[in-house]
């Protein structure tokens, strides 16, 4: 059975084109901590939280400053992260990012029990 990820804007419930919504899903499996990222030609901005900064967060192309803005009232004591200043390019994953994302699809941390 095959699924499709549902992405929404959190400030309006806007849903990405198709060739954002196929970037999007690729940023699915970055491991990246307290770190903005631009997506696809509409211009939507993922904030991968994680941990203490919150969870990920979608904003489309119109919303980008309300996220931001609302990352840096709620999140701005725990990381300075949330500062950073535009453009968001996309950094490379580490490659033990692509080890980790395996363990997490077999179910396990990849200690033996």
């Amino acid at each position: 059975m095959s699924i499709r990820p549902v992405f929404r804007c959190q400030f309006c419930s806007e849903r990405p084109d198709p060739e954002t919504q196929a970037e999007l899903e690729c940023q699915q499996q970055d491991m990246f901590f307290g770190q903005y990222v631009d997506a696809g030609p509409k211009r939507w901005l993922v904030w991968h939280g994680h941990g203490p900064l919150g969870p990920k967060r979608y904003a489309c192309g119109t919303h980008r400053g309300e996220l931001t803005a609302y990352l840096r009232f709620h999140y701005a004591s725990v990381g300075a992260q949330v500062w950073k200043m535009g453009p968001y390019p996309r950094p490379q994953p580490a490659a033990s990012n692509a080890c980790a994302a395996h363990m997490s699809r077999m179910g396990g941390s990849g200690f033996a029990v």
